[in-house]
């Protein structure tokens, strides 16, 4: 598709994943991406201005699940489209075979699920990813690099990134809907985040 009438035109909620362009003309990426997650999960690349951090963080606030900044070598843009695919399917870890539950928060690595308090999260896959690798890992500080890791499928680098920070704030809404200020994911200054459980809870 070469524009926003393009974009549904070509059925994208039937696609196994979507790379879509922040640039499209007649209507934004992000404008395409908002109203396709209101009824589709499907795995969403946006392809990025250079260096652009605005770009990246409004994506993956509404819903996109990982970035590729232009120019790109193809073979970067392939690998992170295999990389998200294997990550939306579940991989092949052996450890995902069983229902993981922390506390209120409950996991199914296999069906790509996840509940708090028995009501359905809605979740893209790279805040699947990080939750499901912070409640396995519940009372150690994990760094930023090691989280974008779980969520991406790469470190952050020498340069500082924000995605993971926004995942995370995203993840806190999710989580914990009804606190101001008490959250089960905690930053750990020059540290990273570790999740704890909350009071009262049995891991």
């Amino acid at each position: 598709a070469h524009d926003g009438a393009g974009f549904w035109g070509a059925d994208p909620i039937g696609a196994d994943l979507i790379v879509l362009d922040v640039m499209l003309p007649g209507r934004s990426g992000f404008e395409l991406l908002k109203e396709f997650r209101k009824n589709s999960e499907v795995p969403v690349i946006m392809l990025t201005a250079k260096d652009d951090d605005v770009d990246r963080v409004v994506g993956l606030e509404i819903g996109a699940d990982d970035y590729v900044s232009k120019p790109f070598n193809p073979r970067v843009l392939v690998a992170r489209v295999r990389a998200v695919l294997r990550r939306a399917s579940g991989g092949a870890r052996p450890e995902a075979a069983s229902r993981l539950t922390v506390g209120d928060i409950a996991l199914d690595p296999t069906t790509r699920e996840a509940w708090r308090r028995e009501n359905l999260l809605d979740l893209t896959t790279a805040e699947f990813n990080l939750l499901e690798f912070l409640l396995r890992n519940v009372g150690e500080v994990r760094s930023r690099d090691e989280l974008s890791l779980a969520a991406f499928g790469r470190q952050n680098g020498d340069k500082v990134d924000r995605n993971v920070d926004t995942l995370i704030s995203k993840l806190r809404r999710k989580l914990d809907p009804d606190e101001a200020t008490e959250y089960r994911i905690k930053t750990v200054r020059n540290a990273g985040y570790i999740c704890i459980l909350p009071a009262g809870s049995e891991r």
